[in-house]
């Protein structure tokens, strides 16, 4: 697998509650779990039971590093508390900084200059999706016995109906294909009078659902029927992408009562989500356990980017937000909750990035990586269960060579080896180097949300020298961002542009295409969905043949 080499000749220098049920009530007694067992559509008792464990893989949206219980926030969360402290914590986890980049990482185990999708995020009306030639996660697990399932977000395109959930992999998809909607109507406008439905059972609208049912709730109910159904004793790998707490911010009203007090409209709002949120993983865990999937499960929770502060979220100390390259955008909150791990309550702190879980799903699910599929992830179980080192020494956060150009970057700049007009971002052990225009780089504090902002009289105002477009940080000793080291450390800084540059010659061309007047709802029954059709491109063009080859034989 390829996943970058190790920096040669780089000296690293380090400059050093309440719960909505009790966490008893989740574990179910031998009478309990028999009891429930015969509810099930098929015997549990039939067949032999798999080695292969069930894996559920849980996915938050938009999750702040500091919105958790255990990273000291005021929303209370004990489930995730509960689940993260008897599972091992992953306090050196990256993720991207947007939805699609993590989604796509995640799925295929491969950073996003390797798909084309290191640009932004995919747009409902662009015709792009993740590639088709890309091996899913999915995939590899059904060819070992998996049934295979996606409730929540997609996010990684439509276009044509081979870039569907169900065409990549999940034998069944309830959920959204865009990034965001209404959590009620499931209704999404990308643009004034550009507005659809977007809720889908597999590869249909799903109308029958549409009954204004929180999303939280209505996926974690779909969840409940699909475990309820399954026989346990035969693997399952279960996708769940909630959206929450993904603006727009909306919750249920009950989940308000214990924050009324955050005088922040925003803040409260998405307190409120996350509680839900939180309250729907417990629900998830105790489906687990009353279907008898829970003493072989292996359950992963990250969020997909950092928090975005202006809609709610924080990552205090961290500097930055949701959308930027800064430790605040691509830090995030994971753990692994099993009880097949063997450092039970532990905090892994080596490092771990989201493309990590392609290999190490596959391999604990005992299938086999091909050896022609050019990997950036790490098989990480060890790390994570056994306490061992990481086998990943570096991490390339993205380069991006269509976004924004840094005005006063330039090759001098980059000591000749890399144009820091170009935003990229890349780890290496314990250094963190960034080009170009990184994003929004305040420090958010809590106070920040005492009133009607975040008002950013309350933030730390970030203030450098004009024209800068190179960082340099050791975020081992320096994890929040606040000691740039670049002209101490010059040669530090050429090692990282070296590694930049050999990573961007492996680079494949930037997927961003215009808009596509034809992906307008309206022309398609008000629904968001496949309009991409590959048979009518091919009669038009075989049409076009046909007449040129008619004018042909008229000038003859």
């Amino acid at each position: 697998m390829l996943a970058g080499g190790v920096l040669a000749g780089l000296s690293v220098l380090s400059l050093l509650t309440y719960g909505y049920l009790s966490w008893d009530s989740l574990r179910l007694g031998p009478g309990d779990t028999e009891a429930t067992r015969s509810g099930l559509g098929e015997n549990p008792g039939a067949g032999t039971p798999s080695s292969q464990p069930h894996i559920v893989f849980i996915l938050a949206d938009d999750q702040g590093f500091r919105d958790v219980g255990y990273h000291g926030s005021e929303i209370r969360t004990p489930t995730l508390d509960a689940l993260a402290a008897e599972g091992v914590k992953l306090e050196n986890y990256y993720v991207q900084p947007m939805c699609t980049p993590s989604r796509s990482q995640f799925i295929t185990g491969k950073y996003q200059i390797h798909t084309g999708l290191q640009h932004s995020i995919i747009r409902p009306t662009q015709p792009n999706c993740l590639p088709l030639d890309n091996v899913t996660l999915p995939q590899k697990l059904k060819e070992v016995g998996y049934s295979t399932h996606m409730v929540g977000k997609w996010h990684l395109g439509f276009y044509r109906r081979e870039c569907m959930p169900t065409q990549r992999g999940f034998d069944t998809f309830f959920g959204s294909l865009l990034g965001s909607g209404d959590y009620y109507t499931h209704f999404k406008c990308d643009s004034p009078g550009i507005c659809g439905y977007d809720l889908y059972e597999n590869d249909n609208a799903a109308w029958d659902h549409d009954n204004g049912i929180y999303s939280t709730q209505m996926y974690t109910q779909k969840v409940q029927q699909i475990l309820a159904s399954h026989n346990p004793r035969k693997p399952i790998f279960l996708y769940i992408a909630y959206q929450a707490v993904h603006s727009p911010l909306q919750a249920p009203g009950k989940y308000f009562e214990h924050y009324r007090s955050i005088n922040n409209i925003n803040r409260r709002r998405y307190a409120a989500m996350l509680a839900c949120l939180d309250e729907a993983i417990n629900n998830v865990t105790l489906a687990l356990k009353k279907y008898g999937y829970y003493e072989n499960s292996v359950i992963v929770y990250s969020s997909d980017n950092g928090g975005q502060p202006m809609a709610g979220g924080s990552n205090w100390p961290l500097r930055g937000s949701k959308g930027t390259y800064w430790e605040g955008g691509i830090r995030a909150v994971g753990f692994v909750h099993s009880p097949l791990l063997k450092n039970k309550g532990s905090v892994c702190k080596e490092l771990v990035h989201i493309t990590d879980w392609f290999p190490t799903l596959i391999t604990l699910a005992e299938g086999q990586i091909d050896e022609d599929i050019q990997l950036d992830g790490y098989d990480i179980w060890e790390t994570i269960s056994e306490g061992r080192r990481s086998p990943r020494v570096d991490i390339l956060h993205n380069i991006d060579p269509i976004y924004t150009k840094a005005k006063n970057g330039s090759w001098a700049a980059g000591y000749g080896i890399w144009n820091t007009a170009i935003q990229s971002a890349i780890r290496v052990n314990h250094w963190k180097l960034l080009t170009g225009n990184p994003g929004y780089s305040d420090w958010v504090p809590p106070q920040a949300f005492s009133n009607a902002g975040p008002n950013r009289w309350h933030n730390e105002r970030v203030s450098w020298s004009a024209g800068k477009t190179v960082w340099l940080f050791n975020i081992t000793a320096d994890p929040y961002e606040r000691v740039d080291l670049s002209a101490r450390y010059p040669d530090v800084v050429k090692q990282l542009l070296r590694r930049l540059s050999q990573f961007n010659k492996t680079a494949v061309p930037v997927r961003y295409p215009p808009k596509d007047p034809r992906s307008n709802p309206k022309l398609n029954g008000g629904v968001w969905g496949p309009w991409f059709k590959e048979d009518e491109k091919k009669k038009k063009s075989d049409k076009n043949k046909g007449v040129n080859k008619q004018k042909k034989n008229k000038k003859k």
